[in-house]
């Protein structure tokens, strides 16, 4: 109480006495008046017991106590007088008292409301400094208290600092060093948890260390748990006692949460200047609404209700005056009342300012979400709507997600999207319903960037829901349906409904809708999909790709523009419809996108063309487009998952020997081989895949690929890797490398042949493909051949002849037929049982393979004759 006044009251010069304005007049008399007639409202609450006294110097003597007596019978359960003067110092217990005392200072009222606050200001710090608190001990890092009431420099109030606290609890060993702040109450040490709760105790002046103690005297409490402790994070927005203890938790489901985007999900408090100077004139008015709100009849309280709906509530000023007020509270505790006016008036009101979040993360502390999910049951459908819509706007953020979903939120959702989607012929009372699905299906696109909701939507039922919305014909229908739906589609049992469910088609139709939003989704929810060849066929066969290439027109729409160059891409895996992508003329499109875009952008555009590149017909487009000269470009960014593509892309068009020289005058030989040194292991290969077309159509490529210094020795240190993908596509440019004999001689040098033998043993199948292509081009230098066999590299490459490639088997071949040139490998490949399986591979309709196997076959005959004959003699 004593911040909160601290904050919103005028003081003197000297602080430390209230200053007589207008202000102050109105929050004192609002104070008299609630506390004068709460015995009145509300008898037994006002007959408990204060933990802590209120105490102060009062003008009253023991002469205005006519008919009662200075000191009052009833006492606490220590024995103290419930109410006791000792002049000048009065001492109070309870509202009862409270209340009686004001009625008999009659016109004193408001001096010993006066004296009675300025005490309380003054003596709050104080309460939390005792002994056999939960807290061991306060003590502000000033002594020094400015004119208006605060402890820190001037230049961090401009910040909105009031002061700083260093705190010893009872129950932890740290010292907590808190920032307390117009905005809340900040923790500035930094120290990491696994798992933590903070238990807030509102009581701050009750005593007892322990939690039992704590929640025998009914102290209230909330739990909140976090994964990392990290600098000024907000512990609360007012001064409270706080007890920090680890705690397992009760369920990894109840503290685990995923989500589709990346984790940054969570919503982190601002820490804004609120300057109390300047306010416009709104606020003070809200706030005096406010506070009259607190203590109103029925009546009166829609009345306020409506009164503060007439202020511009999407202003933030606007938003924070009710907030901090603590209107918020009062909001919410509407929703419990009986009253449905009351409760339409409030969710009308949080459904406006929880645009904010600040205020989204208030109304999940206060426990808001819990009342509105309730609220999804009730019969008025006005209230349902109200409802399902505020939690779209507070569902910003994964903790308020995951409350939905555990409070059965989204079970009772998915219930509300139950109706007919078309309001052509629709009653009135089912129109209704539509505004009811409308209001649910918002609400659980919120809910379904966390991975665990979208799994609950599923199993209560919401993918033919959902389904059966997308018929509709009303815009403002279809947007969060579709949202919904892509956001899902990250999932791979969503991409399947949405295929068995036919909802492909309705997404291909909205393409050509006129709302921009809508075709965003629609786009978005393909990209998603598309990665399914059936998904790609069904956008084909709904002529699906001309709406597509339309939507590029539309480049200012960034959004939009980065859904509709996924959806592009994922479909121009397909080579059907890179086809019809030729038709539409896309390629000239997407190579007019590859500059001034944002990565979001680009990373579409370049795979979609890395996509038609692997037809060659579209090399030259791509080159007559201009497209060559910005993709190597791209090649020089930082954007792990650009660089991906652009390698592809890039790789792919130097499959075109008129390309090829564009690509090396541009340095982008050198720009790939660079990316070798990338940290990621998706660049490096890719990176590697694509130097192997470079190398293959270079005109001088020996001499080409030893003008990179270090780069040999750069790409036989990543047969080190532990990623297969990088293995293979190394394997294959080393086997591109070692067709230049100086080469060869260099990366012989380097140790290749023992480091290609001890990947030998692998049982994946494009791995063992590019290995024995390595190993048969390595063969052709010096010893290598004796040297393989001496690693051991021999015997598993017989067993790579059992896999069901013929690749492996073609590739296999050649470097058996390589190494079977030394007697000892021949000996090697004949105890493993080698000729049975080449015999069978002569008589392949592949020539390569055929003209290998009998090659190698040959060898080992030959060996065993000179065998034979040098046994006889």
């Amino acid at each position: 109480m004593g911040v909160t006044l601290s904050r919103a009251v005028q003081w003197s010069s000297d602080g430390d006495q209230l200053e007589n304005s207008p202000l102050n007049n109105d929050i004192l008399t609002e104070i008299l008046l609630f506390t004068e007639g709460f015995e009145d409202r509300h008898p037994q609450e006002a007959s408990i017991p204060f933990c802590e006294p209120l105490q102060w110097n009062t003008s009253l003597e023991a002469a205005d106590f006519t008919g009662e007596s200075a000191v009052s019978l009833e006492c606490d359960d220590k024995g103290r007088p419930l109410l006791q003067l000792s002049p000048p110092a009065i001492t109070v217990h309870s509202f009862y008292h409270l209340s009686n005392l004001l009625k008999l200072s009659k016109d004193k009222k408001m001096k010993e409301v006066w004296a009675c606050l300025e005490a309380a200001v003054n003596t709050e710090v104080d309460l939390l400094k005792r002994e056999n608190r939960v807290l061991k001990s306060v003590h502000y890092t000033s002594d020094y208290v400015f004119s208006n009431g605060c402890r820190s420099p001037p230049w961090r109030q401009m910040e909105g600092e009031i002061c700083s606290l260093i705190i010893e609890t009872c129950d932890t060993e740290p010292t907590l060093f808190i920032t307390c702040n117009t905005s809340g109450v900040f923790l500035n040490e930094v120290r990491k948890l696994s798992r933590c709760f903070f238990s807030i105790y509102f009581n701050a002046a009750s005593k007892g260390s322990t939690r039992s103690q704590l929640r025998n005297k009914g102290l209230v409490k909330r739990n909140y748990c976090i994964s990392h402790f990290q600098k000024n994070k907000c512990i609360y927005s007012s001064y409270v006692c706080v007890c920090m203890r680890s705690k397992s938790p009760g369920g990894a489901d109840d503290f685990s949460e995923s989500s589709s985007e990346d984790e940054e999900d969570e919503e982190k408090p601002e820490r804004r200047a609120e300057i109390l100077t300047d306010l416009p004139s709104e606020y003070w008015q809200i706030q005096k609404l406010v506070k009259y709100l607190k203590g109103a009849n029925q009546t009166a309280t829609v009345i306020v209700l409506c009164t503060l709906r007439d202020f511009n509530l999407v202003q933030e000023m606007c938003q924070l005056a009710i907030r901090d007020v603590g209107g918020l509270e009062v909001l919410i505790n509407l929703l419990d009342t009986d009253d449905i006016r009351c409760k339409i008036g409030s969710l009308k009101i949080l459904r406006e300012i929880s645009c904010n979040s600040l205020i989204r993360q208030a109304i999940a502390d206060l426990g808001g979400l819990q009342t509105m999910v309730s609220i999804l049951d009730t019969p008025v459908k006005e209230l349902k709507c109200l409802a399902a819509e505020t939690i779209a706007n507070v569902a910003k953020f994964r903790r308020a997600r995951r409350t939905v979903r555990q409070y059965g939120g989204i079970k009772r959702l998915v219930e509300l999207l139950d109706c007919l989607p078309d309001s052509v012929s629709l009653s009135a009372e089912q129109e209704r319903d539509a505004d009811v699905a409308r209001c649910g299906a918002l609400a659980l696109w919120s809910c379904s960037k966390s991975t665990r909701n979208k799994e609950s939507i599923r199993r209560a039922g919401g993918i033919p829901l959902l389904a059966r919305l997308l018929k509709s014909s009303q815009k403002n229908m279809l947007i969060p349906v579709v949202g919904t739906l892509q956001e899902c589609a990250s999932e791979k049992s969503y991409r399947i409904a949405i295929q068995t469910e036919g909802m492909i088609e309705d997404l291909v139709k909205n393409l050509s809708c006129d709302n921009q939003e809508l075709q965003m989704h629609c786009a978005s929810a393909i990209f998603k999909c598309a990665e399914d060849k059936h998904t790609r066929d069904l956008v084909r066969q709904y002529d699906g790709l001309k709406p597509l290439v339309m939507l590029l027109n539309k480049a200012e729409n960034k959004q939009l523009l980065a859904a509709t160059t996924g959806a592009i891409w994922k479909c121009s895996i397909s080579l059907e419809n890179v086809a019809k992508f030729q038709e539409y003329r896309a390629l000239e499109i997407l190579v007019g996108l590859l500059k001034d875009q944002p990565e979001e952008v680009l990373v579409n555009v370049v795979g979609a063309l890395g996509e038609c590149a692997q037809i060659s017909e579209n090399l030259a487009t791509i080159r007559k487009s201009g497209g060559i000269q910005p993709l190597v470009k791209l090649l020089s960014g930082t954007n792990q998952a650009l660089l991906v593509n652009v390698t592809r892309a890039v790789g792919a068009c130097a499959t075109d020997p008129e390309n090829m020289p564009i690509i090396d005058r541009l340095d982008g030989v050198r720009l790939l081989w660079s990316l070798l040194k990338n940290p990621s292991p998706d660049v490096q290969a890719s990176a590697a895949w694509a130097i192997c077309p470079c190398i293959e159509n270079a005109k001088d490529a020996g001499e080409m690929v030893r003008s990179f210094v270090g780069g040999l020795e750069l790409i036989v240190n990543l047969l080190k890797s532990q990623n297969k993908d990088v293995l293979a596509s190394v394997c294959a440019a080393i086997a591109k490398i070692a067709k230049d004999v100086e080469n060869l001689a260099v990366i012989s040098d380097h140790g290749v042949v023992p480091m290609l033998a001890n990947l030998t043993n692998t049982v994946d199948d494009k791995l063992r493909r590019y290995l024995a292509e390595a190993i048969a081009c390595c063969c052709m230098w010096g010893s290598n051949c004796v040297s393989f066999g001496e690693a051991g590299a021999v015997a598993p490459l017989v067993h790579y002849l059992h896999s069901k490639d013929p690749l492996v088997h073609q590739a296999t071949a050649r470097a058996l037929f390589e190494l079977s040139k030394d007697p000892n490998n021949c000996i090697t490949m004949h105890e493993n049982g080698v000729v049975k399986l080449l015999l069978i591979m002569i008589g392949s309709t592949d020539a390569i393979l055929q003209e290998a196997a009998a090659s190698c076959v040959a060898n080992i005959r030959c060996l065993a004759l000179a065998n034979d004959k040098a046994k006889n003699g």
